[in-house]
C-alpha cells in the first residue's frame, strides 16, 4: 500500500506540475519568437501581428536646455503594453483595468518629464536610455500578440538657424520673451502676412549626443498668440525636408491684434531626422507694431 501511495503521490505532483511546464514552455517560445519577429523574421507567425506603429525618440528643446524621450505606439486593440530596453529590461509598463481594458486600448503617445541640463546632464541622461533596440509588446483584447521595434540613437539634430520673420533676423541669444524690450519687432508684408523662414538643417548637434549623419525627415512650425484674456490660438504645420519657409495668413495675425494693431506672437522650429526620430526644437517670440 505504502508504494501505491507514493505512485499516487508521484502522480498528483506531476499533473500539478504540468501547467507550470507548459507557461514555462510557452513564455520560451513567445519569447523566442517575438525577438525573431522584432529582428525582422516569422512575418507570417500565426502567434505574433505587427504594431502598426511603435516609434521612441529624443526630444531636445534646445532653447529651455532639456531633453526627453517621447513614444508613439499604434495597433491593437490591447490591454497592456510594456517596453523592454536593449538590454531586456522591462522599461515601462501600461495596464488598463476594469471598463477600459473591456473596451481595450489602440493608440498610446507618452512624453517623458524633462528636467533642465542643470539637474540632468545630457550625458547622464544618454546613459538612462543607451543606443540599440527597444522591444514593444502589447497584450491583445483577443488575438495575437502585438510586437514592435524601435531603434535609439543618440545623434541629435542641430538646432535651426538664420531665423528670419518678414526680412528681420532673429537673434535668438539676445530674445527674452518674458522681457518686452528684448521681443524684436517685425512688419508683415504688404497684405499683413507673416513670413517665417530658416536655414536647412545638415548636421548633428555641436555639443549634445553623438556627431552623426542627418537626413531631415520634416520640419515643424508652431505659432502660438493670446486671443483676448483667455483663449489661446495655434497653428502648427509639418512641412517637407526641402520647405524652409513657411507664409503665416493675414487672417491668422489679426485675431491677435489689438485695437492698436499690436500683438505678440511665440513660436517654435522643429526638426526631426529621419533614421532615429530624434528631434530638436528652437523657441522664440516676435512682435508686430504699428
Amino acid at each position: 500500500m505504502t508504494h501505491t501511495r507514493n505512485k499516487r503521490n508521484e502522480m498528483t505532483r506531476s499533473i500539478r506540475l504540468l501547467p507550470v511546464i507548459l507557461v514555462v514552455a510557452i513564455t520560451l517560445t513567445l519569447g523566442v519568437a517575438a525577438t525573431g519577429l522584432c529582428a525582422g523574421g516569422h512575418h507570417h507567425s500565426p502567434w505574433f501581428e505587427k504594431l502598426e506603429e511603435a516609434e521612441l525618440y529624443f526630444e531636445l528643446n534646445n532653447t529651455d536646455g532639456d531633453l526627453g524621450i517621447h513614444g508613439k505606439i499604434d495597433g491593437g486593440p490591447w490591454t497592456k503594453i510594456w517596453i523592454k530596453d536593449p538590454n531586456h529590461r522591462e522599461m515601462m509598463t501600461v495596464t488598463s483595468k476594469g471598463r477600459l481594458r473591456r473596451q481595450a486600448v489602440t493608440e498610446l503617445f507618452f512624453e517623458s518629464a524633462e528636467p533642465t541640463f542643470d539637474k540632468l546632464a545630457p550625458e547622464d541622461f544618454f546613459k538612462r536610455f543607451p543606443e540599440g533596440n527597444y522591444k514593444i509588446y502589447g497584450w491583445p483584447q483577443k488575438g495575437k500578440l502585438l510586437v514592435g521595434k524601435s531603434e535609439i540613437r543618440h545623434v541629435i539634430p542641430a538646432p535651426p538657424d538664420g531665423i528670419e520673420i518678414s526680412g528681420t533676423l532673429i537673434n535668438l541669444k539676445t530674445v527674452d520673451c518674458e522681457d518686452e524690450e528684448t521681443v524684436p519687432e517685425v512688419t508683415p508684408e504688404g497684405n499683413g502676412d507673416v513670413i517665417i523662414s530658416w536655414d536647412d538643417v545638415e548636421s548633428s548637434h555641436p555639443t549634445i549626443g553623438d556627431a552623426g549623419d542627418i537626413e531631415v525627415a520634416l520640419y515643424q512650425l508652431v505659432v502660438e498668440m493670446e486671443v483676448g484674456d483667455e483663449f489661446e490660438s495655434v497653428l502648427s504645420i509639418d512641412l517637407p525636408p526641402d520647405v524652409t519657409s513657411m507664409t503665416v495668413p493675414a487672417a491668422f495675425i489679426e485675431l491677435a491684434l489689438d485695437g492698436d494693431g499690436e500683438g505678440e506672437f511665440k513660436f517654435e522650429i522643429l526638426v526631426k531626422e529621419e533614421e532615429g526620430g530624434n528631434q530638436t526644437a528652437t523657441e522664440s517670440c516676435f512682435a508686430i507694431g504699428e
